[in-house]
């Protein structure tokens, strides 16, 4: 609607009440069922024989986070051995279904329940998977031997990584899991490759304590 007011030199200019804003349409915003037409979205993981124990006792620890805060259906098919997960239409974030299947397949891997549940909380995060001979064929005693220097006596090496970079790390036989940040990943596959190919435990340790104030003073 337009009035008019007086002008400087004794004529009349008009005067906007309101504007386009009054006029356009104000839709709600869509929900994640109405972005994917209304389709239910799946995702299936396997559970490996070695993690069918673990997965029954802490099934609570790993349910409520995805059922309640991320709005997932969950179920175990003991027929297929696969934990099943699906969309509902209260489901809040696109992203939400592709989270909680990284955090289930993280806790296959072997990671703690505390842990992997990380994946559900923060953007960043991620797992890489590699093997042993990946960086260097190695063979019998050769590769018992290697396996041994990445955990060292009492998994203290291991440790010594995961603190100094802020990531996790799983030794399943030959295939290493390291779950973190992009860099963190980086700085510890370093160290646990120059543990692989021979270096001793000592120079290792010398190198990650630069690096990590190196990313300490970064961020």
């Amino acid at each position: 609607m337009a009035l008019h007011k007086e002008a400087e030199d004794g004529g009349t200019e008009p005067m906007i009440v309101g504007g386009d804003d009054e006029l356009k349409p104000r839709f709600q915003p869509l929900t994640t069922s109405e972005m994917n037409g209304g389709r239910v979205q799946f995702r299936k993981v396997l559970v490996p024989p070695h993690r069918y124990t673990p997965l029954k006792q802490h099934w609570m620890e790993i349910y409520t986070p995805v059922f309640e805060q991320m709005k997932i259906d969950i179920r175990m098919n003991l027929k297929s051995r696969k934990v099943e997960l699906k969309t509902r239409r209260d489901t809040p974030d696109t992203g939400a279904l592709q989270k909680c299947a990284d955090f289930v397949h993280a806790f296959m891997l072997g990671f703690d329940v505390v842990d992997a549940v990380a994946l559900l909380r923060l953007d960043d995060l991620y797992i890489e998977s590699f093997e042993i001979k990946d960086v260097k064929t190695l063979k019998g005693e050769h590769l018992s031997r290697a396996i041994g220097r990445l955990s060292g006596k009492g998994g203290k090496t291991k440790f010594a990584i995961e603190n100094s970079t802020k990531t996790r790390i799983i030794i399943a036989d030959a295939r290493i899991h390291i779950l973190g940040s992009f860099s963190n990943i980086r700085v510890a596959r370093d160290a646990l490759c120059s543990l692989i190919l021979g270096s001793p435990a000592g120079k290792v340790y010398s190198k990650l304590r630069t690096v990590a104030s190196r990313l300490a003073e970064k961020f």
